[in-house]
């Protein structure tokens, strides 16, 4: 295994099918440039004789779009910055606390990570899409779902307030489980 000698950035994103890891190598003597996801190499460019530039690829099983772009800032020091759908990584989890709500949850022993994304009502539990069962009840909707042979939901009730929306509470054997911050 060949070590890594010009990391020069490590990101850690958070999408729906998980959190991911994303590092870069660039030589600058070399102009290499080498992009892993997870630990798995996905762009490998040798010998470029153009140090700035831009690197795009995919990540996750939602194959989200990813870039990133290697500027120079002073004579040999260069910045790199990561977007994420064509976001900053900054404006990206901004948006994504919008979009999203997160639990954390141990079942048995074992750590499950269950994402909502509000605009498709599509859940995720560690990295796989969930098959779901929606259901309007008497002061909202509940979305039902099972994880390790727990019945899960999430209850969606209107706020009350238009500036906060509508509340996701994840309910899990009748237990209300408290949201994550990521």
């Amino acid at each position: 295994l060949e070590k890594m000698t010009d990391l020069v950035a490590v990101w850690e994103v958070a999408l729906s099918d998980g959190v991911h890891k994303i590092e870069f190598e660039h030589g600058t003597t070399s102009g290499k440039r080498v992009v892993y996801v997870d630990g798995k190499e996905e762009i490998r460019r040798e010998w470029m004789f153009k140090l700035v530039g831009k690197e795009t690829f995919t990540v996750g099983a939602t194959k989200t779009k990813a870039a990133i772009n290697i500027d120079a800032v002073s004579g040999f020091a260069y910045e790199y910055t990561l977007e994420i759908n064509g976001k900053t990584l900054k404006q990206y989890i901004e948006n994504r606390l919008k979009t999203t709500n997160t639990w954390i949850l141990n079942l048995g022993g074992t750590d499950y990570r269950i994402v909502l994304e509000k605009d498709t009502m599509d859940v995720w539990c560690n990295g796989q899409k969930m098959e779901t069962a929606g259901e309007f009840v008497e002061d909202g909707t509940e979305t039902h779902f099972t994880v390790a042979d727990h019945s899960c939901y999430i209850k969606a009730v209107s706020s009350g307030k238009r500036k906060e929306g509508i509340i996701h509470t994840l309910i899990v054997d009748n237990r209300e489980i408290p949201e994550a911050v990521e």
